[in-house]
């Protein structure tokens, strides 16, 4: 379904990118250590069959809404809508008459009212997503969404509720005891930004009738080798643990950049989502490399100038398609110093960028690794997430980071809070106070 070309991944200053066997004997090591902990659910999936049973029954309900209204920031929103970006395109599209997914990923007082005075409370499916149960941005949508539903709805309010939560802490969860309403659990130890495909990214995409048992079938194919306790040998071999080593290389030699070019239209969102798992993994210590999510081609005439002849700081993955659409053919009635398109198909044209952007590269000594699918269906797309996530975690590990963790978000939302009101910091008052005194001097 899927296979990488390495030949142009040793660029410039990067010469070789393999470590040596004392590194994946550690790694094959901690990897089995860590899932027989139960600490790895992104890789072996344990929750999957449960869920699956759950969302099968669930399925005629969220069938029966016309819209859902997702409440949820970063990892509890990026996927969903990469998701839909890519697999339910005719929502975007003119004509559509429904489902509609609608997606509040932000504070923005325009933003909820047009949708709190244009949707129907009657048609609507409120999903609320917060591992925590207490995410500031997204209690507070949920506080005004909650009485448009019960003021719209009475007693028949919670009937459009569902909460995505923690399964047994946190205020969500509280609320789920509390309202006695439709609840789905996060399972431990899976972060917003590894949960795509848990009921945080599969909810939505069951309401819009997608295959979403897919995406879980190309999860577990891609990391099946890695669940099964490979050795060193064994992980060496896997294109996830590759592309870490890869990946690691080029941080240490200097390239503190990684491009993710997408060439494949449908699923220009994960990039997004991509950049969160990469940047709040790894962005830690001192350590980590920038992830720039780009789209081919339309950042071949807003981004790649820099890429070619900016800073050498720059490693790149190309994503693309072996089976792009070729859609309709030129007519052949062109002018004549275009005749060289007639009868080509359309889709020839993405194909010849493609190969022109990665040829651009390397003759610019970027390092650059290509990761070619065969298919662009939901399976692939589910092995092109369990790839990341893999890829993602070894990197963290060869860095010497914990690729699980977020400590520095966490600062800026406790001073959010503390700006509007919250008495449990003190500590984080005392900082705005010292960085206002510093900005009025």
């Amino acid at each position: 379904m899927y296979s990488f070309d390495w030949s142009h991944a040793c660029a410039g200053r990067l010469s070789a990118f393999s470590l040596s066997p004392e590194r994946r004997a550690d790694a094959a090591a901690r990897l089995a250590d860590e899932l027989t902990a139960g600490e790895l659910p992104f890789l072996d999936l344990p929750y999957a069959d449960e869920l699956c049973r759950a969302l099968t029954d669930l399925e005629p309900r969220l069938h029966g809404c016309k819209h859902m209204l997702v409440l949820g920031i970063g990892g509890s929103a990026l996927g969903a809508r990469a998701l839909q970006k890519a697999f339910f395109p005719q929502q975007d599209r003119p004509g559509h008459a429904g489902p509609w997914l609608w997606i509040l990923d932000n504070v923005d007082p325009a933003e909820l009212e047009a949708m709190l005075n244009g949707l129907s409370p009657a048609e609507t499916l409120v999903v609320v997503i917060s591992k925590s149960g207490g995410t500031i941005e997204t209690l507070s949508q949920y506080f005004f969404v909650r009485d448009w539903l019960r003021n719209a709805l009475a007693e028949r309010w919670t009937e459009h509720l569902l909460l995505v939560t923690d399964a047994r802490n946190g205020f969500l969860r509280e609320e789920a005891r509390r309202l006695d309403c439709l609840s789905l659990p996060v399972p431990d130890h899976l972060g917003g930004r590894y949960s795509v495909l848990s009921a945080v990214g599969l909810v939505p995409a069951a309401f819009l009738g997608l295959p979403w048992r897919d995406l879980i079938a190309g999860a577990r194919e891609v990391n099946a080798a890695l669940t099964a306790r490979p050795g060193p040998n064994e992980l060496a071999a896997h294109p996830a643990w590759k592309l870490a080593e890869w990946a690691y290389s080029l941080a240490q030699n200097g390239y503190n950049q990684l491009i993710f070019f997408m060439y494949i239209p449908a699923w220009a969102a994960f990039g997004q989502w991509f950049a969160q798992l990469w940047a709040e993994s790894l962005g830690k210590n001192g350590r980590g490399t920038m992830p720039l999510a780009a789209v081919g081609v339309t950042d071949q005439h807003s981004l790649q100038q820099m890429f070619l002849d900016g800073p050498r700081d720059k490693g790149c993955i190309q994503i693309f398609s072996t089976a792009t659409p070729g859609g309709p053919v030129f007519p052949p009635n062109l002018p004549d110093a275009w005749k060289w398109l007639e009868n080509r198909p359309f889709g020839d044209l993405l194909d010849a960028e493609c190969l022109g952007a990665a040829a651009a590269l390397t003759h610019h000594k970027t390092p650059l690794t290509r990761l070619a699918f065969s298919a662009t269906d939901a399976r692939a797309a589910g092995s092109l997430m369990g790839l990341c996530m893999a890829a993602t975690l070894f990197t963290g590990w060869l860095l010497d980071i914990n690729p699980l963790d977020q400590p520095a978000v966490e600062l800026g939302k406790r001073l959010a809070c503390a700006r509007l009101g919250a008495q449990a910091h003190e500590e984080e008052r005392r900082m705005l106070a010292a960085f206002a005194g510093r900005t009025a001097s």
